[in-house]
C-alpha cells in the first residue's frame, strides 16, 4: 500500500511517500480502508521533532476515516463506515497517512452517512476536542459567554459551531483580518484580531470578563486568556498553536487572576461518544450545521499541505484523501 512516511523530524519534504507491506489485523485489532484523513497540529509536533514517544520510521496520522477492510472483531463487519482517532496513533503505531491503516478495534467508532470523504474525514479529531472542550473541560452552559482564543482553527471553528448550538455568545480571535468574515458565517458574535492582547478589548464587550474560555494558542497567550475571563469563570487549556505549552517557573498565585479557575482538557476515541458523532453528522446532512473544511488535498500533496497548516494560513481543516 502507499503511505506517507517520515523516517526522522524534518522539513515537510521529510514527509515521502512509499510502498509498505499491507498491514494485517491482529487480535482485537480492524484493517481500515483509509478514505480521508484530517491533518493535525499533533502531526506537526512529530515531524518538528517536538513530540515524546516517538519511535521511526513512522507513518504519521493520529486520525482516519474510512470502511473496514478486515476485522478480527466481532463488533465490526467488512465494508462498515467508522472512524479511529488517538490511542497512539502515528507516534507508537503507524497512523493515518496511508491506504490502511490497522488499529485496535476499541479506538473505532462506526457511523452511517452519507456525506462525501473529504466532509467525513474532517470531523474525528476535531469533534472530539471541540465537543469535550466544551463539555469535560468547561461544562459550558447556554446562556453564558466564551471567549474562543485561536478561533480560526479547525478545533476554534469547531467548537464555535457546537457553541451556539449549546446557546453561548461566542467572541473568537484570529490573527488574520481576512478571517473575520469566515469566523462570523461560522456563528462567531464578536471577531477580536489577536496582536497578542485581547484581554482589554474583551471587556470592553463583557466588563466583568467572559464566563468560559479556550485556550488554543499555548501558553504564550494563556496569561491574557486569563485576564479576560470573570472572577468564578473557567479557562480551559486544550491547543498549542504556537507550539509552546510549558509554563516556566509556574507561581499559580502570581499567575492566576484571583478566582479565575484554570483546567485543561484532552481526550481519547472514548471521549467521542458514537451518539454524538452521529447526531452531528446527522445535522450535517440536514442543513443544520456546517464542517469548517478549509481545504482538500491528495496524498501526493502531504507536503504541501504540511506547509499550509504549519504556515497558518488555513481558517478551518486540511483534509487528504489517499
Amino acid at each position: 500500500m502507499r503511505a506517507v512516511v517520515l523516517d526522522a523530524p524534518g522539513p515537510p519534504e521529510a514527509l515521502t511517500i512509499r510502498d509498505i507491506p499491507l498491514p494485517s489485523p491482529g487480535t482485537g485489532e480492524v484493517l481500515i480502508e483509509v478514505k480521508a484523513f484530517g491533518l493535525n497540529r499533533s502531526e506537526l509536533h512529530t515531524r518538528l521533532g517536538l513530540a515524546e514517544g516517538v519511535t521511526f520510521p513512522r507513518v504519521l496520522g493520529i486520525e482516519a476515516t474510512g470502511v473496514i477492510a478486515q476485522s478480527s472483531s466481532d463488533s465490526f463487519s467488512v465494508g462498515q463506515k467508522v472512524m479511529t482517532l488517538l490511542g497512539g496513533m502515528g507516534r507508537t503505531f503507524d497512523g493515518g497517512y496511508a491506504e490502511y491503516t490497522c488499529v485496535p478495534a476499541s479506538q473505532v467508532i462506526p457511523f452511517e452517512s452519507e456525506l462525501d470523504w473529504v466532509t467525513l474525514g474532517a470531523i474525528p479529531e476535531m469533534l472530539q476536542t471541540a465537543n469535550g472542550s466544551l463539555t469535560v473541560g468547561l461544562d459550558a452552559q447556554p446562556g453564558e459567554t466564551i471567549l474562543i482564543r485561536g478561533g480560526s482553527s479547525s478545533v476554534g471553528m469547531a467548537t464555535t459551531i457546537l457553541a451556539k448550538q449549546r446557546g453561548l455568545t461566542v467572541i473568537s480571535t484570529t490573527r488574520s483580518t481576512a478571517k473575520t468574515s469566515t469566523l462570523i458565517r461560522a456563528g462567531a458574535d464578536h471577531v477580536i484580531i489577536d496582536d497578542g492582547s485581547v484581554a482589554a478589548r474583551v471587556r470592553g464587550i463583557l466588563p466583568d470578563g467572559v464566563d468560559k474560555a479556550l485556550e488554543l494558542v499555548g501558553t504564550p497567550t494563556l496569561p491574557d486568556t486569563l485576564a479576560a475571563t470573570r472572577v468564578h469563570g473557567v479557562v480551559c487549556f486544550t491547543g498549542m498553536l504556537a507550539n509552546e505549552w510549558i509554563v516556566k517557573d509556574f507561581y499559580p498565585i502570581e499567575y492566576i487572576p484571583r478566582g479565575v479557575r484554570l483546567t485543561a482538557y484532552h481526550g481519547n476515541a472514548t471521549d467521542l461518544p458514537q451518539s454524538v458523532l452521529q447526531g452531528f453528522l446527522d445535522r450535517v446532512a440536514s442543513g443544520a450545521t456546517t464542517v469548517p473544511v478549509y481545504k482538500a488535498y491528495t496524498m501526493d500533496d502531504i507536503s504541501q499541505a504540511h506547509r499550509d497548516m504549519e504556515a497558518g494560513i488555513a481558517a478551518g481543516k486540511l483534509v487528504v484523501t489517499p
